[in-house]
This record gives structure tokens, sequence and C-alpha cells, in this order.
């Protein structure tokens, strides 16, 4: 699949050892299968519609998964659809729950209450009969979207290539993006995403975190790194967390589909949250480091330039009047986050035979000496 035809969303980061092998195995479904049983689905919503283009892309996520098709019918409400389908359950998922209504409310909310650019909601199945879990269609973006494989920050992709007259355009336009949805999504709005429990929004954020951490572990050997990353956070909690808003969620350019350099449609909304503005505005910069991190060290220059994290809050500054503050504790929590992820998915490699288990479970988390780094406090 070209850039040009990309909908899809990601929770695909590069391994070490895999940037240039296949991806790690995700899901066990048959594609075929899965367009006659659409088919089917589709005809009982507009009877004679005929499904073509049926497409699963090749960087399809490693969390929910998308389809690609063309919908042929004189009553359609578009032509170009993506179809967001639940993690296969047989494929060790990432996460233990996936929620395909929950999303689904959030983009049409998203869409209801600002200008941000969300692929418009078309339908929604929860009953997992049709096609094996719950899932929802959406309308297909048109644009091209930052790659994760090989990352942006290699050489050889457009937005590497782009000036950097264009690379600011873009940077300017994706903070524009979180600015907006925080500032204009109604607050009270956001609350239905709060985790059960109790404390402020961030202490159950974190908490569910916790939570998603003993899941990955359990039975399996724990990482000390990433605990010695929550005991940090403790430490160095903020006094003054602010006020929640929507927060995207998984916060970064790769899930962004542009027309040019600006912004034609925001995915991937399974990670969204009632959170204070710092944890988006932490998961976007941590993410590029996470890319440019790891191409300097495979000897590439990378984009030094780019998303910069001085430059990142200056400009939402610029733009809501709010100052971001805490900003190591944020960057911090993102990569604690991202690490647990990771950590998952190094265990779904090794369900499916794909990699050995170290001894030291934090080898499996590739940013591992990033992590280490901040927690020592020499990170930045």
């Amino acid at each position: 699949m070209t850039p040009a035809a990309s909908p899809t969303t990601r929770q695909q980061h590069a391994e070490e050892g895999h940037l240039t092998t296949p991806r790690p195995r995700t899901s066990t479904r048959d594609p075929e299968e899965l367009g006659r049983r659409l088919t089917a689905w589709l005809d009982r919503r507009l009877p004679g519609a005929t499904v073509s283009g049926l497409a699963v892309p090749g960087s399809n996520g490693m969390s929910s998964e998308t389809l690609l098709f063309d919908l042929d019918h004189p009553d359609a409400p578009v032509r170009g659809c993506a179809l967001r389908l639940a993690a296969d359950p047989a494929a060790y998922t990432v996460f233990p729950v996936y929620d395909m209504a929950r999303q689904h409310r959030v983009m049409r909310l998203v869409g209801e209450h600002t200008d941000v650019p969300v692929p418009r909601v078309l339908w929604l199945e929860e009953d997992p009969e049709p096609l094996g879990a719950p899932f929802f269609v959406m309308a297909r973006a048109e644009g091209r979207v930052p790659p994760d494989v090989m990352p942006y920050t290699y050489e050889g992709n457009w937005l590497h290539a782009a000036t950097d007259a264009e690379r600011a355009l873009l940077e300017a336009e994706s903070v524009s993006v979180l600015a907006r949805l925080h500032d204009q999504f109604p607050a009270k709005e956001a609350e239905f995403l709060l985790p059960d429990g109790v404390g402020s929004p961030l202490r159950r954020h974190v908490d569910a975190q916790r939570a998603y951490y003993a899941w990955v572990v359990d039975g399996l050997a724990p990482s000390p790194l990433i605990e010695s990353a929550f005991d940090w956070l403790e430490a160095h909690w903020p006094a003054d967390e602010g006020d929640a808003v929507l927060g995207w969620g998984d916060a970064r350019i790769g899930n962004i589909v542009y027309d040019g350099f600006t912004p034609a449609a925001v995915l991937d909304w399974e990670m969204a949250a009632c959170v204070p503005r710092e944890v988006d505005l932490g998961w976007a910069v941590y993410l590029h480091r996470f890319f440019q991190d790891l191409t300097v060290g495979f000897g590439q220059p990378g984009l030094p330039g780019f998303l910069k994290r001085d430059a990142v809050e200056r400009r939402y500054a610029e733009l809501t009047g709010h100052t971001p503050r805490d900003m190591e504790f944020h960057t911090l929590y993102a990569a604690l986050r991202h690490a647990i992820v990771m950590l998952r998915i190094a265990y779904r490699q090794a369900h499916f035979g794909e990699v050995e288990v170290p001894a030291d479970p934090d080898g499996l988390i590739l940013h591992h000496a990033t992590l280490a780094a901040m927690v020592r406090g020499s990170y930045w």
C-alpha cells in the first residue's frame, strides 16, 4: 500500500532486528474470508451493494486491524471506506480490551465539537458474529502518512526529503491539531473516558497503566526498568496537574494523513483519554524522539531539528495560552507507556516463536537505554 492510500492507524514501533525483516505476526485471520463476511454484512445494510478493492494494508497496525475497500451502491454514504476491526483474540493481543464503540463515539464527538479533521464514522457493529470481533466503518482518508517502517527519520521517504520549511509547516500544523482538540472539545464530554478508580484524571490514568503492566507480565518475568520508572513518577508527581481535556492518546504524526504538509485526517483514537494536556504533548515529543534516537543509533543523522521539545512547547503555548509544565514527567511517562507496549509486543513475538526471551526482560525494550537515562535524569 502506498502512503497516498493510507487511512490506517498504527501501533507499530520499529523493532531492532526487524527494520528490514518481516514484521511481527499480528493476526491469524484470512483476508479472503473476511472479505466474504464483510460483503454479507454490508448486504444487510445496503442490499445489492458490492465491495471492490478489498485490501489489508501492508503496514497494518499491531493492535486493531484495518481493511480498505470501495463500496458501490447508489445510496452509499461514501465510496472509499476503512474498517477498524478489534484485534484478533487468537493473536496474543496488545491490549486486554478493545472497545470499538468507545473509539466510534470519540471520533463522532470530535467531529461534532471541533474542527479537527477526523474521518467520518459510518457504521458500528458491536456483535462479534459477522467478522469475529466488533468493528466500525469510516470514510477512507486520502493523503500520505509519515512512515513508521522504515521510520520517517530515515532517508528515502517523502518527509525526510522535504525542505526545512515544509517540515516546519507540518510540525506547526500538527501541534495545532493538539491545541484545537484540547481547546475546542468540551472537557465535560470527555469524562466518560475516565478509568474506574479514585483520584484525579492523571492518577487514574497512571493507575490504569500499572494495571496494564501487571496484565502484560502476568506469569512472565517483570521489567525492573519499568518498575523503576513507575517509582520515578511517584517521586516527581506534578504539584499542579492542570485541568483534564480530551487527550487523543496516540498523538503522533504517524497517525495523521497529510494533504501536502497539512493534516487531512487524524487517526487512531483507541488510546483516547480524559487527561491533562501534557499527556498528549509528552507522547508526541517522545514518539518522535524514539524514532530519532533509533535513526542516530543506526548511523544516520535523522531529523535533529524537527519536533524538538522546546519548539513544540512554545508553539502549543502560543496557540492555547497554556504553557506546558512538568514536561520531563510527561515525556518519561510516555516512554514508560511505550515500554509496556513494546514489552507486550516482544512477548507476543516470543509466543509465536519469532524471538527468544532474554534473561533480562529489559532487553526486550528497544529504548531501554533512553528510559533508563530519563530515570537517572541524564537524558535531556
